[in-house]
């Protein structure tokens, strides 16, 4: 019995290694199903840490807690932008040929799949401090 699949054929193992790979490098596709879970490690920090930046800011400015839909999927995009162009060419991750398709795809998970979801839970539990709402 093979492996699971994703829609472009790559196991979901090979993606987490993908991820891992920003650390490691080539090293991480050998590395079987503990850089995986490396990877799946690496993957809930960033976006523990993307969630932790976006609570931060608007416990500071409230706007973005009121208009969580406006501002969940601007910040998704930020968080896209910065991973793009700042975390992936820093890391020993290397992109294979622009493709518009997977710009599109990433784009729209970051906007609504990152950031509105971070927006919205944030309305529910953040409380700006008194005097800032």
């Amino acid at each position: 019995m093979s492996a699971p699949r994703t829609s472009r054929g790559v196991s979901p193992v090979r993606v987490l290694q993908s991820v891992a790979s920003g650390l490691l490098g080539r090293d991480a596709y050998a590395g079987g199903v503990p850089t995986a879970a490396l990877g799946l490690a690496l993957h809930f920090f960033i976006a523990t840490t993307a969630a932790a930046v976006f609570v931060e800011a608007a416990s500071a400015w409230p706007m973005l807690i009121r208009r969580p839909v406006l501002f969940g999927i601007t910040y998704g995009l930020v968080v896209f932008v910065v991973m793009q162009w700042v975390v992936l060419p820093l890391s020993a991750f290397r992109p294979g040929p622009f493709s518009w398709p997977a710009f599109v795809n990433g784009t729209l998970i970051h906007a609504l799949g990152v950031g509105l979801p971070i927006a919205l839970m944030a309305r529910r539990f953040v409380r700006p401090p008194p005097g800032r709402q």
